[in-house]
């Protein structure tokens, strides 16, 4: 969907937001030909199972045989896991990339919930932020949070959410970096050289575009993301490498080293750039095949309990649940199935699983945990770690699994 048709539904949604909330849509059994059970997955080992939400359960098959959430349930447990992470804020910077992937959640969010408070939480955080990018000029990771500023701005129309975002882009544009991408040189952050900026920097730029109505943003986050795409993704197993340092690497069975969070930072940075650019936008082809054959690539590896591992090739050395790559798999894919470009018979399954297992991970009280911390590879982390970035990878799957059970 390019950006300016998912403009024009929001404000559908702004108006139609009215109780009651709890309406079912129902599936035609015909876009539904094999369903995992979902009910019966295995709840998170040492952490309490979160209560069910009133039995809110509708079906997708004409016997009623396969349950999976209603609108109703996906949005309840959406604003739980919002308002714990709202109130309770970590010490990370609030313009910084870990809090911006958490805002691009919150919009999601906010498209589809029934009043404006998330997007006030919004408003008054990026007027806290004075609508600048973080500090550093050329950083993907300080670009990230221009995505919230950028999306309120198509929704406000207030000249100043986008300004100190424009003028940033614009030095950059006037002062290019080359595009060396070793990662074990100086000055590699200034590139796209690690997989995860292709969802921090190219759909703030894409947005840009959309915002200024100026091709010249869009069309540097082009040539740019290829440049990395070149560099990075193997097309032989349709994931990207991290960095370059992982090239040599290899998990304990022998296999490449491919980050789960890393590759879904790229398949989410995919969704994001296609619902931003025209639908004749020339490359968008190429996007759409990477997303294709990387959504493939992805539903062969998920476990049995619905999530990936942190280690995507080597789950027995990689056991741990992990909920923050996991997440935003769940969002591309369900994305993919909600906008046609992946078959629903075969994906829609591997997304409700996916749901329940992600759901399964959020306490009572709305945590979600075994978010894996910061980092650049499959390590072991305590299984209530939780991070800003897990909750915006939990809120940005709800929003394409509510449209996908039936939401409008």
């Amino acid at each position: 969907m390019a950006f300016g048709a998912w403009k024009a539904r929001v404000r559908a949604v702004s108006v139609w937001r009215q109780p009651p909330f709890a309406m079912i849509s129902s599936l035609r059994k015909s876009h539904w030909i094999i369903l995992a059970a979902c009910a019966g997955l295995v709840a998170c080992q040492t952490t309490p199972t979160p209560k069910p939400v009133a039995a809110n359960v509708t079906t997708v098959l004409g016997d009623g045989s396969v349950p999976a959430p209603t609108p109703a349930a996906v949005l309840q447990i959406m604003g739980q896991v919002a308002d714990w992470q709202l109130t309770h804020p970590s010490k990370d910077a609030k313009d910084g990339w870990i809090y911006a992937a958490f805002y691009t959640g919150v919009m999601a969010l906010n498209s589809v919930a029934p009043d404006q408070k998330y997007h006030d939480a919004m408003l008054a955080q990026g007027e806290q932020n004075d609508w600048k990018p973080a500090r550093r000029t050329y950083m993907a990771d300080d670009h990230a949070v221009t995505q919230m500023y950028l999306e309120l701005y198509l929704l406000d129309k207030r000249p100043a959410m986008i300004a100190p975002t424009q003028a940033r882009f614009d030095y950059v544009l006037a002062n290019p970096r080359d595009d060396d991408l070793d990662y074990s040189k100086k000055g590699a952050s200034d590139k796209w050289s690690w997989c995860d900026s292709l969802f921090m920097d190219p759909p703030a730029w894409a947005r840009l575009t959309e915002a200024t109505g100026d091709p010249k943003y869009l069309a540097s986050a082009d040539r740019r993301w290829w440049v990395t795409s070149d560099y990075l993704y193997d097309k032989d197993e349709h994931l990207f490498y991290r960095d370059s340092r992982f090239f040599p690497q290899r998990e304990p069975n022998g296999q490449k080293i491919f980050w789960s969070r890393g590759n879904g930072w790229v398949l989410a940075g995919l969704v994001r750039m296609l619902e931003a650019m025209p639908a004749d936008y020339p490359d968008r082809a190429k996007y759409t095949q990477q997303f294709q054959d990387m959504a493939a690539k992805i539903k062969s590896l998920q476990q049995p309990d619905g999530l990936w591992p942190p280690g995507l090739l080597d789950p027995v050395a990689h056991p741990q649940k992990e909920t923050s790559g996991s997440g935003f798999f769940t969002y591309a894919l369900a994305w993919g199935v909600n906008h046609g470009q992946l078959d629903r018979a075969a994906y829609a399954p591997v997304v409700l699983k996916a749901w329940a297992g992600l759901t399964a991970c959020v306490q009572p009280d709305g945590k979600l945990i075994h978010v894996q911390p910061v980092g650049d590879s499959a390590k072991g982390f305590a299984d209530d770690s939780t991070t800003p970035y897990g909750p915006g990878a939990f809120l940005l799957a709800g929003s394409e699994v509510y449209k996908m059970v039936g939401g409008k």
